[in-house]
């Protein structure tokens, strides 16, 4: 979210970086708002002023005989309005807060602009394309071939973009999750495992309500959501707190299964486990100090990258453009690995900076050493990496002239030393 009192300081600045975005907004509705509130705080202060200077010279009005009757009859006309005016108030607040939470954030000054991933710009590469000398099969057949995956069975029990993983497959996603668990938790992220159900109060905070609630699963009993990502249990988890500076940096690494409808993708990229309904994650948080939050960003892009350069798998990393970035970040790298099955580049990690923008919305604010004013912290979120997409990722890129599947050393060891698959 947004400051108002920043919006309306910097109005031009707001809408020029909106409207880079592709995004449509508002303000009118909104500084309108903003008028009718600050009259309306003021007249009930002025009324509420004029109550408690009657209550002070009430006993000298009685002492000296006047029309007590009248008085309170116009005290209590007074009480009345103020009532009244604190209900128009806290109404136009909560529309006000409402629009709020519909306005994207403020992109960073670095990004290209664009209106599409197409317009994104490399950032930069590591390792090269593998060199097959036979004709790559996408990971959909090698999955089937080895019976790694069973999509029919896993639709049969749920629906369509579910799959279930069988033996040397479940194996293998286990491994990856593990790994990278290891991996990063060796860079000095604390692992966490968090509820995979959350509030409306976490999908807010961290920016996936009310914008994208028809993405999500919402178990309307308990008014519970499956999570998209361990983003927001593991950012909500220092919501409405107030942290000491000395804490900071906060890191954590989780794993979580995540959920998504993905409403808007029916038909596109949704073979094999592109697009599932039900993926696994192993996610990256920080909570840092303001003046750190780009710093931090690079490191973390530095730590999801490095998963990849142990499994020694090409990929590049792109800069998101203006017109590509998600609805909560300031800035946003994706890394996009090849897979020669397909003969195309698949994002498999996002690391974003949402600034102050999610810790506003989840009032997550910390103390400076010496200094009674509090800051919201900024956020920071990478995948180290979407497991199941890492997974296509070692079938396609390791796969052998007769099927099988050459496991990347650095698994081994999680799969009892097994070297080939299949």
């Amino acid at each position: 979210m947004i400051d108002i009192k920043y919006i309306t300081a910097n109005l031009e600045l707001v809408k020029e970086k909106t409207a880079k975005r592709g995004a449509e907004f508002d303000f009118d509705t909104l500084l309108r708002l903003d008028d009718e509130r600050k009259k309306l705080i003021f007249e009930a202060e002025e009324l509420k002023k004029k109550r408690n200077d009657f209550s002070k010279s009430f006993p000298l009005i009685k002492q000296q005989g006047g029309d007590v009757d009248a008085a309170q009859k116009e005290m209590k006309q007074v009480s009345e309005r103020i009532a009244e005016m604190d209900r128009e108030l806290t109404d136009i607040q909560e529309r006000q807060r409402m629009m709020l939470l519909t306005l994207p954030n403020l992109v960073d000054d670095s990004l290209p602009l664009g209106r599409s991933e197409e317009d994104n710009v490399l950032y930069r590469e590591w390792g090269a394309k593998p060199s097959l000398d036979f004709e790559a099969k996408p990971h959909w057949d090698i999955a089937e071939n080895l019976k790694l995956v069973d999509f029919e069975r896993g639709t049969k029990v749920a629906a369509a973009r579910f799959s279930a993983y069988t033996g040397m497959g479940a194996k293998l996603e286990r491994a990856l999750i593990n790994f990278m668990l290891d991996t990063q938790s060796s860079r000095g992220y604390t692992e966490v495992m968090t509820p995979f159900l959350v509030n409306a109060a976490s999908m807010t905070g961290t920016g996936q309500l009310p914008k994208f609630e028809e993405d999500a699963f919402k178990c309307e009993r308990d008014g519970l959501y499956l999570i998209p990502t361990a983003e927001v249990p593991v950012t909500n988890l220092y919501a409405g707190e107030i942290l000491d500076e000395s804490a900071l940096p906060i890191k954590h690494c989780a794993y979580s299964p995540c959920f998504r409808r993905e409403a808007g993708s029916h038909g596109k990229d949704v073979r094999g486990l592109i697009r599932q309904h039900q993926f696994n994650k192993v996610e990256l948080v920080k909570l840092v100090k303001p003046e750190d939050g780009w710093a931090e960003l690079e490191l973390l892009l530095r730590d999801a990258e490095n998963i990849l350069q142990l499994l020694g798998i090409h990929y590049r990393v792109m800069t998101l453009s203006t017109g590509d970035i998600g609805f909560a970040s300031a800035k946003t790298y994706d890394i996009e690995v090849w897979l020669p099955g397909q003969n195309c580049y698949r994002e498999i990690s996002s690391c974003s900076c949402f600034t102050d923008f999610q810790a506003r919305r989840a009032n997550i604010r910390f103390r400076k050493a010496g200094d009674k004013r509090l800051d919201f912290v900024y956020t920071l979120n990478g995948s180290g990496l979407a497991v199941g997409r890492t997974f296509l990722s070692v079938l396609e890129n390791y796969q052998l002239p007769d099927g099988r599947v050459k496991v990347p050393e650095v698994l081994r060891p999680y799969l009892g030393g097994v070297e080939i698959i299949g």
